[in-house]
């Protein structure tokens, strides 16, 4: 009989559960995208005994490929010599692998290298690496671990199926930063997830193309971390399909990194090419940039004209503005007449300086804060919480492309330039209960049920049962849909730069946003644009600016 735990992690081998969970999700849903090799693993791995399947995973889930028996010793495995056969028998893993002098170092500790080699009292007390230099020339030849150090009564494997298992770890959760520690943290109940469908559509990779697109991607992100030319990376970057939204904005982000590492290197033209041919949001407005720096006003000029047509965000309006005045001077131009931002109110303050370790906003929240008029520190916690309880049916739709797999923190898709436009027809019915007033309601039923569930627009710590309650009584649902809105339209841009206080007047029923700038501090672009935004939608909002008193 199979025993049955209460707590995942009351049984042993919880980590090889979850690992046959993700061989068995990748074999239902993505069998004709793998190859031989990685259809093989799928096959065999559940013929094996447990306890040399046990050992594969945890081999796989460890930094390496290359391990010592006496370090892979788990009570549930038992011995790990015995456990490890049938995996060599199927040429999973390599035993008394090869090893060079620096793959040996990695395996050993100081006092078993000065056993080993025998070394002299100048070499002993030497760091490790100073070691390791100190006899490489010696010996430079690599030999089997067992002939290393013949005495050991130990043994080594070298995995030799790392790559794959990588793979396969890709393709069920479609990046490379999420690791089998998304079970447990998933078992424990740290991160909870929200239960989507998972249509045959909604696959992240399509073809095996997107598969090795991703992976050629990756691999030129890290030749770029280790300091190649750019151009020659530049020259390796897959195209990707066009229809693969999410996967071409990685590759996207990726060549405008490659732009900005050029433009600190001061090579303009480079980054101007990079830029030139990126879409992703801000390359526009570096290529302007960097044709200034280039000494090319009249072709940084002319792109800013074009853009100022049709600027792609606010933020991109916002820099094309700064930069117009000063190319106009160059070319001997008028000045073109400033833009006059919405003024909010002000608030002017002179408080004692705090003989305690202080946070300006706090000070400034306990300042203002009265029995009738309560003050929140919120910054960008409020109003995310709040459009992400109203929208949540709209945001986790199961749309193609945008959930595979049960361990999302948010849509594949989220920062796509079609992300609403996709999920338009229930962000509408969202938006539409707004004006019926029904929207109460949606977002207290799932600030209870969807608790602690993770979101990409959802603070729950910050989101007390009081604080929910006064912000659905004192903002009008018109000034919700106006900063719903225009979170919606650029996400990634538009989720920060939220005022940090927010003070009620319940009896009145109204509030206040305050952002406050402590001494020689100032607003930020993004504080400005949203500053800005809610002055002129006449919701209410002001700048305190705080001064020490003598």
């Amino acid at each position: 009989m199979t025993p049955v735990f209460s707590n995942p992690l009351d049984n042993p081998f919880y980590y090889l559960e979850n690992f046959h969970r993700v061989l068995t999700w990748i074999a239902d849903r993505y069998d004709d995208l793998l190859t031989a090799d990685e259809r093989d693993f799928l096959h065999r791995f559940p013929t094996l005994p447990q306890a040399s399947r046990a050992l594969l995973v945890r081999m796989v889930m460890r930094k390496g490929t290359v391990f010592r028996a006496s370090k892979l010793s788990y009570a549930e495995i038992g011995d790990t010599h015995a456990a490890a056969l049938p995996l060599a028998g199927l040429g999973l893993i390599e035993p008394d692998p090869h090893l060079d002098l620096d793959q040996l170092f990695e395996l050993l500790q100081k006092p078993e290298i000065s056993k080993i080699f025998q070394l002299g009292a100048n070499v002993r007390h030497l760091r490790k690496a100073d070691q390791l230099a100190a006899l490489r020339e010696q010996f430079g030849t690599p030999q089997p671990y067992s002939q290393w150090w013949p005495e050991s009564g130990d043994h080594a494997y070298r995995n030799l199926v790392q790559d794959l298992c990588d793979r396969l770890r890709l393709i069920f959760f479609g990046n490379f930063h999420q690791d089998w520690t998304e079970f447990v943290l998933s078992d424990l109940g740290i991160f909870q997830y929200e239960k989507v469908e998972f249509p045959a559509a909604a696959r992240g990779f399509r073809t095996r193309r997107d598969i090795d697109d991703f992976l050629a991607l990756h691999r030129c992100r890290e030749r770029f971390e280790l300091g190649e030319d750019p151009a020659t990376i530049m020259a390796d970057l897959p195209a990707c399909a066009e229809d693969n939204e999410w996967l071409l904005s990685r590759r996207h982000k990726f060549t405008f990194a490659i732009g900005q590492h050029l433009e600190k290197l001061r090579d303009w033209p480079g980054a101007h090419a990079v830029y030139a041919a990126c879409p992703y949001p801000g390359a526009r407005a570096r290529a302007i940039r960097v044709l200034e720096k280039d000494e090319q006003p009249r072709a940084a000029f002319d792109l800013l004209q074009q853009a100022m047509e049709a600027p792609e965000t606010e933020a991109e309006r916002q820099q094309l503005l700064r930069m117009a005045p000063r190319l106009a001077r160059k070319l001997g131009h008028a000045k073109p007449p400033p833009v006059p931002p919405a003024k909010p109110l002000r608030i002017d303050l002179s408080l004692p300086l705090p003989t305690e370790h202080h946070y300006v906003e706090f000070v400034v929240r306990d300042h203002l804060a009265r029995d009738d008029a309560p003050v929140y520190y919120v910054e960008n916690s409020l109003i995310n919480s709040l459009f992400g309880l109203l929208c949540w049916e709209a945001v986790f739709c199961p749309v193609p492309g945008a959930f595979f797999h049960p361990y999302h923190r948010a849509p594949a898709d989220l920062h796509s330039a079609d992300f609403q436009r996709r999920r338009a027809a229930q962000f509408s019915a969202c938006f539409a209960q707004l004006d019926s007033g029904d929207y109460r309601a949606t977002i207290r039923a799932n600030h209870g049920a969807k608790r602690g569930i993770q979101s990409p627009f959802l603070h729950w710590q910050a989101l007390s049962d009081d604080l929910l309650d006064l912000a659905l009584e004192c903002i009008p649902p018109v000034h919700l849909r106006r900063a719903f809105e225009r979170i919606l339209q650029d996400i990634k841009s538009n989720r920060t730069g939220f005022p940090d206080l927010i003070q009620f007047w319940p009896a009145e029923r109204r509030y206040t946003m305050i952002e406050v700038k402590g001494p020689g501090d100032r607003l930020q672009d993004n504080q400005l644009r949203w500053i800005d935004y809610c002055a002129t939608h006449e919701m209410p909002v002001a700048v305190c600016y705080l001064q020490w008193a003598a």
